[in-house]
């Protein structure tokens, strides 16, 4: 036999084996499914409800316009500070000083007829008083008269003089009485006209001091929509000519954020949060929540749910307050922030990864044959599934790593923190659980043989 040909034979065998031994493993690594794999470990655990807003002042006003007129005066700009009573505008008063000038004196005028008819009043009960007199005098008189002429020691002539002289007395009597009640009509109606004055003085005053606006708190301008020489109107808040300025109280500050419908459950009055300002980064900022809304926002349009007429199946926010404890003095409203709440915190509890968990239904969970293993022991029985729903009940649970395989262990978990989630029973500490790739875990089934490769996975292909 030539040497070729035993060079050629030689190389047929090599290769013969190669591909005997490239089938033998291959049919060996059949059915092998590469993992990453982690430890549930005991931590400080802490669930954060995160939402976004912006800065806003706790206490602010907008200062609209009482009366029409023109803005003869601002003593203020956007971004002064300002103190409690410190003048901030003032309206053209020419007008109502004028009102206020001639009002003020028509009252003058009501009290000197006031004291004009008091005096009368009294000048009147003085003739009264008289009249009283005169007519006691005659009246004693008349009846002496009466009786001397009686017992005829008197002449008919003097008779019927006394006799007059009583009428005459009682007439004056009435006549000063009538007086007497007409001064008092015009002392009562001297001083309704006063009263009349000084509820006119009232109402030309309060016009007059409308026309001039002063700071009701210490705080800061922080708009002003209108110049000197503009004309305002009063209308319906926030409309175009009515409102004159915004005062904010910047003591306090708040951050107004929106939290989502499923989060908002988890918040509660007294809760500590952590707020970011988008202009002042990597600056970290304590918080409280101090305020929760009642009413769902909705999140396309911004409008409660109360205010609409439908229902809407849109996605809906509610309005948080955390109040800011130790605000910077150079934040201003508007400024965009993200708040995050703390909503439970959970020390050393027993955690895993959060991508480890996942859900499989009762007909996947099924064994084929034989006896159920530990883990597959831990699922309810099939009398159970059957009473709660059947085989389309999801279980939620993680693989755990046994002899080489993948198994299916329930779980029940409590607080979600950021990466991590809490688990309450089903797993012990150190157990070792799969935790990855996510395209395994989504279909990897109870038994397959796996391998774990803890190594910096790869990028994988979006499907």
């Amino acid at each position: 036999m030539s040497t070729f040909r035993k060079i050629l034979i030689g190389t047929g065998v090599v290769i013969a084996v190669l591909a005997v031994t490239g089938i033998a493993v291959h049919q060996s690594r059949k059915g092998i499914v590469t993992v990453q794999t982690g430890k549930a470990e005991r931590q400080d655990l802490a669930s954060i409800v995160s939402a976004s807003g912006e800065i806003r002042p706790k206490t602010y006003v907008n200062i609209g316009a009482n009366a029409f007129g023109k803005i003869v005066r601002l003593y203020v700009k956007e971004g002064d500070r300002v103190k409690r009573g410190q003048l901030l505008a003032q309206l053209e008063n020419v007008q109502s000083s004028a009102d206020v000038n001639a009002t003020q004196a028509g009252l003058e005028a009501a009290r000197t007829d006031a004291i004009a008819a008091d005096a009368a009043l009294n000048t009147s009960a003085a003739d009264l008083n008289r009249a009283q007199s005169d007519y006691e005098r005659a009246e004693l008189d008349w009846t002496r008269a009466q009786g001397l002429f009686k017992d005829a020691l008197i002449a008919k002539s003097e008779y019927d003089s006394q006799k007059a002289a009583f009428q005459t007395a009682k007439a004056g009597l009435a006549q000063a009485q009538a007086r007497v009640a007409q001064a008092k009509a015009q002392k009562d109606s001297a001083d309704r006209h006063i009263a009349q004055n000084q509820a006119n003085l009232t109402h030309a005053a309060d016009v007059l001091q409308k026309t001039t606006y002063a700071a009701p708190y210490d705080g800061m301008i922080t708009n002003l929509p209108v110049r000197e020489g503009e004309t305002v109107v009063i209308g319906i808040q926030n409309s175009p000519g009515s409102t004159l300025m915004t005062l904010a109280d910047m003591s306090v500050i708040t951050a107004e954020v929106k939290v989502d419908e499923t989060d908002i459950v988890n918040v509660r009055l007294g809760q500590p949060a952590e707020v970011t300002i988008d202009a002042i980064p990597k600056k970290t900022f304590r918080a409280v929540v101090t305020e929760i809304g009642n009413n769902a926002i909705v999140r396309s349009t911004g409008v409660s749910t109360s205010q609409q007429t439908s229902a809407s199946q849109e996605a809906k926010d509610f309005k948080v307050v955390v109040t800011l404890q130790d605000p910077p003095e150079n934040l201003r409203p508007g400024l965009s922030a993200t708040a995050k709440v703390t909503t439970a915190t959970r020390k050393a509890a027993l955690t895993i990864p959060i991508q480890a968990l996942t859900v499989r239904s009762r007909a996947d969970l099924k064994v084929a044959s034989g006896e159920k293993s530990e883990v597959q022991a831990a699922v309810p029985s099939a009398e159970a599934s059957n009473s709660n729903g059947g085989d389309k009940e999801e279980i939620q649970g993680v693989f755990i790593v046994r002899n080489g395989k993948a198994e299916f262990l329930p779980i029940q978990t409590g607080v979600t923190g950021t990466a991590d989630i809490e688990v309450l029973s089903g797993l012990k500490p150190h157990d070792e659980i799969v935790t990855g790739s996510y395209k395994v875990l989504r279909t990897l089934r109870p038994g397959t043989s796996i391998k774990i490769d803890n190594t910096a996975p790869k990028k994988e292909e979006t499907e």
